[in-house]
């Protein structure tokens, strides 16, 4: 059976959404793939409000990556819907060889957020532990070179850890005059290749590397924590302090509090509920679609939805000092992983 794509130019929004919830009743129940257990909730949340049916799955993106290829590849298309957190894969493996296709909707997304989709930003930030420290001991990035911090920056490993290169391409590719500007109001001097030399020199100053943002996040703001670290760590560990942590976002460090990565949203070439996915995008870009992700701080990019007041982090009033993800680029981050491991790799003391 063929299902109808809804495509006619309609008079006006409200008739358009009201057109496309009725073709996306015509069509099978939606799957939707993502990397956060919230998914279940937001797709069960869909579902009631539009008389509908729709699974939420939570996977990994390289498990999400692989089921949408595998599905398109073998003409069996069962997951209409994917949220994957990793924007140079999802361009790499499922755009460009025409697994998956991006469908923005028609709201306040700025055109860099639009194509591909992404859903939201999930901020990384500098944490200190509010029980040693008034404040964050540092306001400039370069400090956690310098000696006095060395062996207390706590951070996943980016060798294990792809967003975390794919950040270092996006600073050389588009923040390397702020890196060089940062340095040289820490040390009065000019530097060329900022981005590259600030790598070199974190890896030189021997980080505790964790294999998870959890670990980072005992290091800074366990309670009985002696010794002081600075961690970069989700927002979403700041709802450990309800459970006794004491982690504080660093909102005086510059030349940016933390950076965010993106969640890309991809509908499948071959689903047959093309209309029902469509809806979900659209309903996920609204305030109450995303509400579950926005407690962990993650940034709609939908400009019309803000952050909860009582976000634990305290993110929202800070988020125009998170640095930000350009897809545009996102095919350079994929090429450059290998050598941003390399050279963290070789610049690494332990």
């Amino acid at each position: 059976m063929k299902y109808l794509l809804l495509t006619t130019l309609l008079a006006s929004p409200v008739a358009a959404q009201d057109a496309l919830i009725e073709a996306a009743r015509t069509e099978p129940p939606l799957t939707v793939y993502d990397s956060t257990g919230k998914i279940v909730g937001m797709a069960e949340a869909f579902a009631a409000k539009y008389g509908l049916k729709a699974t939420g799955t939570k996977a990994n993106a390289v498990q999400t990556l692989e089921i949408v290829a595998r599905e398109a590849q073998a003409g069996n298309v069962q997951t209409d819907v994917a949220i994957i957190a990793d924007a140079p894969a999802v361009m790499a493996e499922l755009i460009q060889p025409g697994h998956a296709t991006s469908y923005a909707p028609d709201m306040e997304i700025p055109e860099i957020y639009r194509d591909p989709l992404t859903v939201v930003m999930a901020p990384n930030v500098w944490a200190y532990n509010t029980d040693l420290f008034d404040t964050c001991p540092i306001t400039n990035i370069w400090q956690l070179t310098l000696p006095e911090w060395r062996g207390r920056v706590a951070m996943q490993d980016p060798l294990g850890k792809p967003s975390y290169t794919d950040w270092f391409n996006q600073m050389a590719t588009h923040g390397d005059d702020a890196m060089a500007a940062a340095y040289q109001a820490q040390f009065g001097q000019p530097i060329e290749r900022a981005t590259e030399a600030w790598v070199k020199a974190l890896a030189a100053n021997a980080p505790l590397l964790t294999d998870s943002d959890s670990a980072a996040a005992d290091a800074v703001g366990a309670p009985d924590q002696k010794d002081a670290f600075i961690g970069l760590i989700s927002t979403a560990k700041f709802r450990d302090n309800a459970d006794g942590m004491k982690l504080g976002l660093c909102d005086t460090v510059g030349p940016w509090v933390g950076w965010g990565y993106p969640s890309i949203a991809v509908i499948a070439a071959g689903t047959d509920s093309p209309n029902a996915a469509k809806l979900f995008l659209h309903y996920i870009m609204t305030g109450e679609g995303i509400a579950p992700q926005a407690q962990d701080g993650k940034i709609s990019t939908n400009a019309a939805n803000a952050l909860p007041a009582d976000e634990p982090s305290g993110v929202g009033a800070v988020q125009d000092r998170i640095f930000g993800y350009d897809a545009a680029t996102a095919m350079d981050d994929w090429d450059a992983r290998q050598d941003w491991q390399d050279l963290w790799a070789m610049s690494l003391s332990r």
